[in-house]
């Protein structure tokens, strides 16, 4: 589906979505689950892997349901092959994010990071906070 909506979430707000069940951050991640896809690359995927095998983590979470979740991440997310390279953001870790809006013609861009929310629009892709997300009319494909 050509037309279908296709989101980007910093790795931040992935976490919260995972760690904070009621949080505006779970909000957001629920209704771009609802409403389109979310991409993921292999980079986006790694940095995931990394925080979450973090020591502090299994305060919150068992390292059962960290590996379900980035399991489920994985296999309900669109990988996008990263064949153009971005280099715009102040934090250049964050460029991740931007390369793969671009590369997986992203409708946004969801993040509470400043280094990426600065650059909105950014080459016609908005970037909007989590909450701005949850304000944004986006039609459901389905």
């Amino acid at each position: 589906m050509p037309n279908e909506a296709r989101f980007v979430f910093d790795t931040n707000l992935v976490i919260s979505a995972l760690l904070l069940k009621h949080s505006i951050a779970r909000q957001a991640f629920d209704k771009a689950i609802q409403v389109g896809k979310f991409l993921i690359s292999r980079a986006t995927v790694e940095e995931l892997n990394d925080v979450l095998r973090r020591k502090g983590f299994e305060r919150y979470v068992t390292d059962e349901e960290r590996m379900e979740f980035l399991g489920a991440f994985v296999r309900d997310g669109v990988l996008v092959e990263i064949v153009e390279s971005v280099k715009a953001c102040r934090d250049s870790k964050d460029d991740k994010f931007l390369e793969l809006a671009v590369n997986g013609k992203a409708t946004c861009i969801v993040s509470g990071d400043e280094d990426l929310l600065v650059l909105h629009p950014f080459r016609g892709i908005a970037i909007m906070t989590p909450q701005q997300f949850l304000e944004y009319p986006i039609k459901s494909a389905g």
